[in-house]
């Protein structure tokens, strides 16, 4: 563990995301990867290429090219959007996936939190407090990037 938040939050997530795509892999035949994609997309949908693109935090064209692996594989649909807008959103077959993995890996990771060691650490608190506190850290930081 390093000394410094920052630096231990990165490598959380990182931990986090090399097991999610691990288990994805796994119990799912999918990577974290398109995972993320079509979560934001269930979240988000209808969206379009530029909404989708923001939320993943990649470039238009980057989310552009995946476009056609996605439609062919059943994924998600396609519809034009006003002038040159194309609004995406997830298929049955996606809403489901995210429905069951998300869920599987929402108690993973839940089972995690209650890990003793996380449970009897100084200071410790609920998961549900824990996601609030980094929730709000999430605005913050967002509102903070907004007027540099």
């Amino acid at each position: 563990m390093a000394d410094r938040i920052t630096v231990t939050l990165h490598e959380l997530v990182a931990e986090l995301d090399l097991y999610a795509d691990d288990y994805l892999q796994r119990h799912h035949g999918i990577s974290f990867n398109l995972f993320e994609t079509l979560a934001v997309l269930v979240e988000k949908a209808p969206i379009d290429i530029t909404g989708l693109a923001r939320c993943l935090r990649i470039t238009k064209a980057a989310v552009s090219k995946r476009l056609p692996h996605l439609i062919s594989d059943g994924w998600i649909s396609a519809s034009p959007g006003q002038g040159r807008q194309i609004i995406l959103a997830p298929s049955e077959q996606t809403i489901a996936l995210v429905r069951d993995a998300g869920g599987e890996l929402e108690a993973h990771f839940a089972a995690m939190l209650a890990d003793p060691r996380v449970t009897a650490a100084p200071g410790a608190v609920s998961p549900t407090t824990l996601n609030n506190q980094l929730s709000a850290l999430t605005d913050i930081v967002i509102e903070k990037g907004q007027r540099t």
